[in-house]
């Protein structure tokens, strides 16, 4: 069996669980949490925003793009699926890259992952401060980002399967106002309200048909990324290699036949430009509508938000902890709760820079780079999983057709170059510092081998 970087040190904590006990995740999640966890992660706060944003690329066919996001996420999402029963270990991409290519890559790939999950969690912190909460009481946005990014790490240390009940509740939240929407259309269209012709035109002035699909495609692309995020708990699933698949394509099934009904509803209900120019243009279908408070959806947006900010913290200090313990950070951070073994010092390490992030940067310098980084990252993934064939891994795996990685690391391609040069930058930025960090825990290493001290790993 291959080793990480050659590494024969490595602990496998398989389904089996062979992890020391002293550092061992705790098994708490059935399919059902892992289902609601991927779900409530996947629907996240974009969804109450999407919507205008698709339709002032793509027209008034906002589901068209809607649905081929969805089939170019499952793409990548099949390669998860086996790479995570294969491997159910916290550390996700990192982990499946230090197999495929060794440390220094999968140092970059763990290093574009945790900045991304630390910059979306700092961007939902501010989220959470602004306009959705002012709805009920005004207060400056960094304290109420510091305050909401310290209990999250409270919740997330207390435990996972405390985590994922929250998330539950959250999830059934989100879905039932995105229920009201839907409900909210079709009320509008049955008295005689709305415009189904709105739900064929496709293009803009500026773009034809085909372009105005693959634009609103990117955009809607950017609201099905989450999935990756649950890779890091398939070791504290019960028994990922059945679990995990289903949770997976269940999960995503339901965003997008949630978000194609959302969408139809919108388009029908509003008129795309007045869609296309609203910063929330589900609140524009229940204006339209009547007969429901603006505060609840206010109300129902931040729940979204904390949940997304819950979700992607547990996956960044998950993805810490197993970097640790890959060797690609340092061990103090595989540290874990004594009784609860939650991952503490993780949890702590990727907070407080997150901290940080909310304190000095805004919410739109924060996510720009976001989707750019899980580009690299899903580049690599597909392609780890083609090489990674040569390994038996966990018996009974999920394994995924051959064509669908490779459609996967095509799909990856077409989406970056959708992306502005500027966001090119500062994307590329960040890679630059996650290589020279890799090189120079590279050189330590081989430095130590030299001098004749094993790797810990």
């Amino acid at each position: 069996m291959a080793r990480d970087g050659g590494n024969r040190a490595l602990t496998e904590s398989s389904g089996r669980g062979a992890a020391p006990e002293g550092t061992a995740l705790k098994r708490a999640l059935t399919t059902p949490l892992l289902y609601f966890f991927i779900l409530g992660d996947v629907l996240g706060a974009g969804v109450y925003v999407l919507v205008g944003q698709v339709a002032a690329d793509a027209g008034g066919a906002v589901w068209l793009p809607l649905v081929v996001a969805l089939l170019l996420a499952l793409l990548t999402a099949a390669s998860y699926a086996e790479l995570a029963t294969k491997y159910p270990r916290a550390g996700g991409a990192s982990h499946y890259t230090t197999r495929a290519f060794g440390p220094f890559a999968g140092f970059v790939a763990g290093f574009c992952m945790l900045a991304a999950g630390i910059v979306s969690v700092a961007a939902l912190a501010r989220g959470f401060g602004g306009d959705y909460l002012s709805a009920f009481v005004t207060l400056p946005v960094g304290f109420v980002a510091v305050l909401f990014l310290a209990l999250l790490a409270l919740v997330n240390a207390r435990g996972i399967k405390e985590s994922t009940r929250a998330n539950v509740v959250a999830t059934v939240v989100e879905v039932g106002g995105l229920i009201v929407v839907v409900a909210l259309g079709a009320w509008l269209l049955l008295r005689g309200d709305g415009d189904v012709g709105r739900l064929t035109q496709l293009g803009t002035p500026e773009k034809g048909a085909s372009a105005a699909v693959l634009s609103g495609s990117v955009l809607a692309y950017y609201s099905f990324v989450g999935f990756e995020t649950s890779v890091n708990v398939a070791e504290e699933t019960r028994d990922p290699r059945r679990s995990y698949p289903r949770a997976l394509f269940g999960a995503l099934a339901t965003a997008g036949a949630v978000y194609v009904l959302v969408g139809i509803a919108a388009s029908a209900a509003v008129p795309t430009a007045r869609l296309a120019e609203s910063s929330g243009p589900l609140l524009e279908v229940v204006e339209e509508a009547g007969g429901v408070p603006t505060r609840l959806f206010s109300a129902i947006a931040l729940v979204a938000v904390a949940n997304g900010a819950l979700l992607t913290g547990i996956m960044s200090s998950r993805l810490a902890y197993g970097m640790a313990r890959d060797g690609l950070l340092p061990a103090a951070l595989t540290e874990v709760l004594p009784g609860r073994r939650t991952p503490w010092a993780a949890i702590a390490v990727t907070t407080l820079p997150a901290m940080l992030l909310a304190l000095t940067g805004s919410v739109a310098t924060l996510a720009s780079t976001l989707v750019l980084l899980l580009l690299i990252v899903f580049l690599m993934v597909n392609t780890a999983v083609l090489v990674l064939r040569r390994d038996a891994g966990e018996a009974d795996h999920f394994r995924t057709p051959t064509v669908l990685p490779v459609l996967g690391i095509a799909s990856c391609v077409l989406l970056a170059t959708q992306i502005e040069a500027e966001v090119w930058l500062r994307g590329l930025m960040i890679v630059a510092v996650g290589m020279v960090l890799g090189a120079v825990g590279a050189a330590r290493r081989s430095g130590r081998t030299d001098a004749g001290v094993r790797d810990p790993g």
